[in-house]
């Protein structure tokens, strides 16, 4: 079986390959515009890839298969599996590598805006629906609040 890592870095770093799995599965396969997909927050959010491989030290030698960003605001976005990965525990594993960095820097809470066929997915990690369904670039969606540190009352 293959070895998975993870690395994380700033857009800078991590760009091609974290595009590479964007475009093919958000641009290719749900047909979302292009224009739709990158934006600012690119620049400014956290980024995780996770790498097919063990030679961790040497990326060229690894495919590039899962990504997602951590935004200042808490939120998580952009998470995306390539297809033949799916099922193969890749996007548990960039999941539980998120909450657990948010965990490091004391966040207090993460969000997200979870495509309704994932729903289950991020309720596995212990997200809580909040709100209504609505379609973003026509594909439906619905808000996701985890709690990471309880609030005192």
């Amino acid at each position: 079986m293959s070895e998975y890592f993870i690395k994380t870095g700033l857009w800078s770093e991590l760009k091609l390959d974290a595009e590479q799995i964007r475009r093919q599965v958000f641009i290719q396969e749900q047909s979302i515009p292009e224009q739709d997909e990158w934006d600012a927050q690119d620049a400014v959010s956290l980024h995780f890839v996770v790498y097919d491989g063990h030679l961790e030290n040497d990326l060229k030698s690894n495919q590039a298969i899962a990504t997602a960003r951590l935004l200042e605001n808490n939120s998580i976005g952009r998470v995306a599996v390539l297809k033949s990965y799916r099922s193969k525990g890749v996007g548990r594993l960039i999941m539980q590598q998120i909450i657990e960095h948010a965990r490091t820097e004391k966040r207090q809470f993460l969000k997200l805006s979870s495509q309704v066929h994932a729903i289950a997915f991020y309720e596995s990690f212990g997200f809580q629906v909040k709100g209504e369904e609505y379609l973003d670039c026509g594909i439906p969606h619905i808000d996701m609040y985890l709690e990471l540190i309880k609030s005192e009352n």
